[in-house]
């Protein structure tokens, strides 16, 4: 028979004392329990008891109604949990849903391309209309408050790829291939993919978190009620602006980038920075200048088209917003080194000089 208090403040000084009195206690299956009179009683009086009779009531027990909800509760949390059985297909079915959502996200992103065209035809058509204001102002949030950030990054891709080369270059006496080598790898494959990136990871999530607060605060809602279709007005201009800023982002990178790597070739192998772009037009051939403007109007409207994607697929939440433009980056990211893939598959014999 259980009497008196058994709450912390309690039990708290002896419960080592009370838990050995009442395992001894539980040890004869057949004792008889009596809790009906004990006054006060939580959840780590409970406990004690609990565990005293090795997590299971004894068969012979008298306790009050009122606390019999503490018991109730240690009784449903003690039983097992019966075990999943394997699932051997559960790879293949997460693969079909990937696949689903993937295919869901492709048809979304066509039809968006689809608006888009008919809507600049209908632009073309009445240009007094096309949003030249909208387009402005992002070219300029886009492009030129990105200079900063892509000119010390290019900078210091630039030597540390110079540095790297140059001690290769000089164990075989051969320095003046530092320009070859700067000057291909900067031009044709790093600006594009360095400035491509940074404006993914920059200017990408605040296109997908703008729309993404619009369809939180029902703005897109608005526009759709006031007739006023959001696929020119929010979507057009800033593919257009990234398409146009972002070969002027590569030019600018990678200039930077091989100021850095001319600076660094002359610290390490003794070559001057005059000599050093003296020597990169017969280097580096014209088309390759083409080839990595012709690369970032494709970045600009790849990032530009999956942001703008993202952001429309924002659910009315807090949660959805940082979901989709976490989506946003890392697809538009991926996006455009698989477009660079392609780009140097297609065009590898194209500005590769041998002399």
């Amino acid at each position: 028979m259980l009497t008196g208090a058994w709450d912390i403040r309690a039990i708290e000084s002896r419960a080592r004392s009370l838990q050995s009195q009442l395992r001894q206690l539980a040890t004869d299956p057949a004792r008889h329990w009596d809790l009906s009179l004990i006054q006060r009683l939580d959840h780590i009086g409970a406990l004690l008891i609990w565990q005293a009779w090795g997590k299971r009531r004894p068969a012979q027990l008298a306790i009050a109604a009122g606390h019999e909800v503490f018991f109730s509760n240690l009784d449903a949390s003690s039983v097992a949990v019966p075990a999943a059985p394997l699932d051997y297909l559960r790879l293949v079915r997460a693969l079909g849903a990937a696949m689903l959502l993937a295919a869901e996200h492709l048809r979304g992103i066509v039809q968006l391309v689809g608006q888009i065209l008919i809507d600049s035809f209908v632009l073309i058509r009445h240009p007094l209309r096309s949003p030249w204001r909208e387009i402005s102002a992002s070219v300029f949030r886009v492009g030129t408050q990105a200079l900063g950030i892509t000119a010390l990054v290019g900078f210091l891709i630039g030597v540390v790829l110079s540095y790297l080369s140059a001690e290769q270059l000089k164990a075989f006496g051969a320095n003046i291939f530092i320009i070859n080598l700067l000057g291909m790898g900067i031009i044709r494959e790093l600006g594009p993919v360095i400035a491509a990136v940074l404006v993914a990871g920059r200017s990408g999530s605040a296109i997908t978190a703008q729309l993404g607060v619009m369809r939180v605060t029902e703005e897109l809602d608005a526009l759709s009620v006031m007739g006023i279709p959001h696929t020119v007005r929010l979507i057009l201009p800033k593919i257009v602006a990234l398409a146009i800023a972002m070969p002027l982002l590569i030019l600018w990178t990678s200039a930077i980038a091989l100021i850095g790597g001319a600076i660094a070739a002359n610290a390490q192998l003794g070559i001057s920075v005059n000599s050093f772009f003296i020597g990169l037009p017969g280097a580096v051939p014209t088309v390759n200048l083409w080839l990595a403007m012709g690369k970032g109007v494709v970045f600009g409207a790849l990032i530009a088209l999956v942001a703008c994607h993202f952001g429309l697929r924002v659910q009315p939440n807090t949660e959805s917003l940082g979901i989709g433009t976490t989506n946003s980056v890392v697809t538009s990211i991926t996006a455009v080194i698989v477009a660079d893939a392609v780009f140097a598959v297609i065009f590898s014999d194209v500005g590769i000089s041998f002399s």
